[in-house]
């Protein structure tokens, strides 16, 4: 079991615990209630943030929670596909999913990847709140064929950055042979997997997985779209 233990604790006065309690209990994945002191102090940092510059829009607790936090969680279990744990999340926004993973998953090395200076900050600065470490930060976009500090990446993901298609291209010099990249996609997820096989017949990547979920809260529907890379370039 990849799931870690954090040192970050907070008291929790709104009820959040127990949507993290419930959310984490109907998606199968049990966090030790240490984890969801570090997700609370997270939440409460967020909130704090968001009502100065934005990261996410003006939305309920509840929200927040099942839509970024436990959206992000998907993806643990199928981080032990991977005999590498470091990861490439492009375009991270205030840390979902790399934060929220780095958090449940002591282990994992993310590189957060965020052009966005503002949100930059953010994350410089809940990276030092949690005390999370080995943690690294690319303030710049990722362009297709330019490999980010001559490293690629066993693990790459994004929460609906671009089509699979355009993502794949994107992130194909970045990722090591034999490499996952797990596209976080909505209900679009056949159509898109549909033009990908029809735009992209010489990519260098094979469908290996596609699973659905839904939501606890909202029944939104989630796909976890995984392609392995199978070529050297």
């Amino acid at each position: 079991m990849i799931i870690g233990v954090s040192q970050a604790r907070l008291p929790d006065n709104y009820g959040a615990r127990e949507l993290f309690r419930q959310g984490c209990a109907a998606l199968n994945l049990p966090l030790p209630a240490e984890v969801i002191d570090t997700f609370i102090l997270y939440l409460r940092e967020l909130e704090k943030w968001n009502r100065k510059i934005n990261l996410i829009g003006k939305t309920s607790e509840k929200n927040i929670i099942e839509k970024h936090f436990l959206d992000s969680l998907l993806l643990l279990p199928h981080l032990e596909k991977s005999p590498e744990l470091k990861l490439l999340d492009v375009g991270s926004g205030a840390g979902f999913p790399g934060l929220v993973l780095k958090a449940a998953c002591p282990s994992l090395l993310p590189t957060l990847a965020e052009p966005r200076q503002k949100r930059v900050s953010f994350l410089r600065h809940i990276i030092r709140t949690l005390q999370l470490d080995h943690v690294e930060i690319i303030d710049a976009r990722i362009e297709p064929g330019e490999k980010q500090q001559e490293n690629t990446f066993p693990i790459i993901t994004s929460r609906a950055l671009s089509t699979i298609a355009e993502f794949l291209e994107l992130v194909s010099h970045h990722s090591s042979p034999g490499g996952l990249v797990i596209c976080m996609k909505g209900p679009k997820a056949k159509k898109e997997i549909s033009q990908w096989k029809k735009t992209s017949p010489q990519s260098p990547f094979t469908l290996v997985d596609s699973t659905e979920y839904r939501l606890p809260f909202s029944g939104g529907i989630r796909n976890l779209v995984t392609f392995e890379k199978t070529l050297k370039e």
